[in-house]
């Protein structure tokens, strides 16, 4: 069967392009392949069944900073689609959208079946056809069409968009037509770490500067170790019974995502505690508490914004005596307490998946990539749009965005192509 459009992948990048393409030109025949029984599984699944549509960070370039792969090639794409225009197409659909503390977005049904349903009516309203259980298995040019042969039966059509997210044998077919691409390993991930500091803490949630120590190790000069700046990552961290999970750690997962991979998950991080502090005024306020807390037991009374068990066990772990008075603390005690508060190193063995997001860092090399269209530069009417590509980003909606935004220039790419190659 012949189609003008072939869009291989039927999720959130996939209709995405299909939708925005077919308005824009009912009269196109269009059809999106899916291997497996159904659509959008990765949608229904999000945000724990509510869908983070998005974030909302409505200024490009702060936008872009959050994609640890993809940062620079997403900077232009964003001016022309990005969060506004997000919740303007949802909601002139009849999604009406809300925005959460964090600035994550979601529909204001808290179901992820809202946006299905959405895409659902909009593909049948404009006759896109969905072929489930259609697995790709060859693609190959001739001078005027692509033919795409699959489990469930042959194509051909114009134009094919790749919309298949992260999938090795995609990007094997692709490599096979003269692209390259970055193997993927996970990018969202929590850090196993099992420590006297943060044992009975569990549920604890407290915010903090996290960084990955260089090697793995700490570089020890003149007795005392010596910072490694990694760039440093504000955020919650949250304490767990198997290490440390939240927004801090999760950043640091991303954009550490290849490196940790190499280091065989098994590394070393500092956490900041006091992220308002450097080591210098964090001493400092030690310093004046010594003298204003002089007769009260270091351990009962917490000088700094930080949770009273944490307090604890850091003292704990850093003085032999935990009764110990403000006013007996020596230099060197001070100075260790400044180091534990602002400089806690902990060892990681190994990582946990981070709730049901199946994020990974990898994919087709964005310099084989048209970022004004999305369109490769390796063939021409080859076009790609979301995780296929070697981009990802931290949570929070973001991965959408990305999806939405590359869906919507492919298909408007599209469309003026066509309507060049038409003319008179």
């Amino acid at each position: 069967m012949n189609y003008d459009v072939m869009i291989v992948g039927g999720g959130a990048a996939g209709f995405f392009t299909a939708l925005n393409l077919a308005e824009r030109n009912p009269s196109l025949r269009i059809a999106i392949i899916e291997r497996g029984a159904s659509c959008l599984e990765k949608v229904r699944i999000s945000g724990g069944g509510r869908c983070n549509v998005t974030h909302a960070e409505f200024l490009p370039r702060p936008l872009s900073v959050n994609y640890p792969r993809g940062e620079k090639e997403l900077l232009g794409p964003f001016n022309r689609f990005m969060t506004g225009d997000t919740m303007a197409w949802f909601e002139e659909r009849n999604v009406p959208l809300k925005i959460e503390e964090d600035g994550r977005v979601f529909p204001t049904s808290d179901s992820s079946e809202t946006i299905i349903n959405c895409f659902e009516a909009e593909a049948e309203k404009y006759g896109i056809q969905i072929l489930l259980k259609h697995a790709l298995k060859d693609l190959r040019k001739t001078s005027e069409n692509w033919y795409l042969s699959t489990s469930s039966g042959d194509f051909s059509a114009k134009k094919v968009v790749f919309a298949t997210g992260s999938n090795p044998k995609i990007w094997k077919l692709l490599a096979g037509l003269g692209h390259s691409y970055t193997s993927p390993v996970p990018s969202l991930f929590t850090f196993n770490c099992k420590d006297p500091r943060i044992s009975e803490l569990p549920g604890l949630t407290t915010n903090v500067e996290v960084q990955l120590l260089a090697s793995g190790e700490e570089i020890v000069k003149n007795g005392r170790s010596q910072r490694v700046d990694r760039g440093g990552l504000p955020g919650p961290l949250l304490i767990t019974h198997w290490g440390f999970s939240g927004p801090a750690i999760l950043k640091l997962s991303a954009w550490g995502a290849h490196e940790l991979a190499e280091m065989g998950y098994t590394f070393k991080i500092a956490v900041n505690w006091l992220p308002e502090h450097s080591p210098e005024t964090a001493l400092k306020h030690i310093e004046a508490t010594k003298i204003t807390l002089a007769r009260q037991q270091v351990s009962t009374n917490v000088p700094f914004d930080i949770p009273k068990r944490l307090w604890q066990k850091l003292v704990a772990a850093t003085l032999k005596d935990e009764n110990r008075r403000w006013a007996d603390l020596n230099k060197q005690e001070m100075l260790d307490l400044t180091d534990q508060l602002t400089h806690s190193v902990f060892s990681v063995a190994g990582k946990s998946s981070f709730k049901e997001e199946f994020v990974t860092a990898g994919g087709i090399n964005l310099q084989e990539v048209d970022f004004k269209t999305f369109g490769s530069k390796v063939h021409p009417n080859l076009y790609f749009a979301g995780e296929i590509l070697n981009i990802d980003a931290i949570t929070g909606g973001f991965n959408f965005q990305n999806a939405w935004t590359s869906g919507f220039v492919v298909a408007n790419a599209i469309q003026e192509h066509w309507a060049l190659e038409n003319a008179g």
